[in-house]
């Protein structure tokens, strides 16, 4: 057991090794995206099973405050990184180890060493690569005609070239948003100009959708709903100046080979059939478990989550709108992956549920609506596009609830004698 006595307030301990685990473990968890309530709870929860059931936690997006009691120095530790979506998954099951006793404090802090340290499972280029497919899956569901499909993987693979640039030369990261959106754009709406493809919003939401900040709103809004205002407002503000720089980007490729408003109307040239649907979402999903290294005996069960999550938001969607329905998608998602993870073996709940909450999050969809708010649509565009939002952000808070519930156990009942 690690020692939890505690210091005298305002004297730094030099070394408290509950403290410190319960830092680093913060930092890797806040790395990962998680919501800064998951990781107050996941912290709390720690606290307790490591026999300090006072700590005290406060996340902020980039970084968190931790004190073992109310009469200790509370220390600060900011965010060393981001973490990749596998790395995640093993700081989740590491926290739940330690949680359940099978791992001591100090074994935990050289596995969380050996975690961040950890090669990606697959070359970065690769994982860049993973944009190709979900742009065309995402095509295929929002525009199913060849030619917009053909221009959508065209269009990816620019995304891919830009994404590779701005890993090489960080300094040029903050242009890559105004960057993709033109060129992106730039080359659909002159295809669109040349009577080669209709329906050119569509093609280029497709085609942006693995970069758009639809996570980060729907994030923002779900801290928000759960207390923690500070951290949901700082996630709000950076992901509406991304989704700004890429309507930018848009816009200023519109006005630059003189295209008008109406060019960039929302027109689904081709309603697509379940059949259709299907095969854009596997092969979405393909592109995104590539992007995200996502672990491979993870794969059957994520893809059996976001199959039930995207059916129910599709059925739901077609009869009450994509806010309702990306509520129930939501919602959906924590169910099963909840019922998922009460099964032996499976991975678990949020190693489910992040990758149905991306592909559930309507970043592409509401950005339909928004890129009309650019060109003059007004105010229905925009009641359309937050309220899809905060469809998923209540349907993200209803499937954190059902998270929660016990896994229930069956026990056989014998016979009176």
């Amino acid at each position: 057991m690690l020692s939890t006595s505690p210091s005298r307030r305002g004297i730094e301990a030099p070394a408290d090794p509950l403290r410190r685990l319960l830092l680093e473990l913060g930092d890797a968890l806040l790395g990962g995206g998680l919501p800064v309530h998951d990781v107050e709870e996941e912290l709390h929860g720690l606290g307790r099973a490591l026999g300090a059931p006072d700590v005290r936690v406060a996340a902020l997006t980039n970084g968190l405050f931790v004190a073992l009691s109310a009469e200790e120095a509370t220390r600060f530790q900011p965010v060393g990184g981001a973490l990749r979506f596998e790395q995640t998954a093993d700081v989740l099951h590491l926290v739940h180890r330690l949680r359940t006793g099978a791992m001591d404090g100090p074994q935990a802090l050289a596995e969380l060493d050996r975690i961040r340290r950890a090669p990606a499972r697959w070359p970065a280029w690769v994982a860049d690569l993973g944009a190709l497919p979900v742009g065309v899956g995402v095509c295929i569901f929002l525009q199913p005609v060849a030619a917009n499909v053909l221009v959508a993987g065209i269009g990816s693979l620019i995304v891919v070239g830009l994404t590779m640039l701005a890993r090489r030369l960080p300094h040029l990261r903050p242009l890559l948003p105004v960057t993709a959106g033109f060129l992106v754009a730039l080359l659909v709406l002159s295809l669109a100009r040349a009577s080669l493809l209709e329906g050119p919003l569509r093609t280029i939401v497709a085609t942006l959708a693995i970069l758009l900040p639809g996570g980060l709103l729907v994030t923002g809004l779900s801290e928000i709903a759960a207390g923690a205002a500070s951290a949901g407002s700082a996630r709000l503000v950076s992901g509406a100046v991304q989704l700004a720089l890429f309507l930018a980007g848009v816009a200023a490729a519109a006005t630059a080979i003189g295209m008008p408003a109406t060019a960039l109307a929302n027109v689904q040239v081709a309603k697509p059939s379940w059949w259709v649907i299907g095969v854009g979402l596997a092969i979405a999903v393909a592109g995104l478990v590539i992007n995200v290294n996502t672990p491979p005996p993870a794969i059957p069960w994520i893809v059996a989550v976001i199959a039930v999550s995207v059916t129910v938001q599709v059925a739901v969607g077609s009869v009450h709108g994509a806010a309702i329905g990306g509520l129930a998608g939501a919602a959906a998602a924590g169910a099963a992956a909840t019922v998922v993870h009460w099964l032996p073996g499976s991975p678990l709940w949020q190693v489910l549920y992040l990758p149905a909450f991306w592909i559930v999050v309507p970043g592409s969809f509401g950005l339909l609506n928004t890129v009309q708010i650019e060109v003059g649509n007004g105010a229905q565009s925009l009641l359309a596009a937050v309220s899809a939002v905060f469809g998923v952000s209540i349907g993200t808070l209803i499937g954190s609830v059902i998270s929660r519930i016990p896994r229930p156990s069956f026990t056989v009942l014998q016979p009176r004698s």
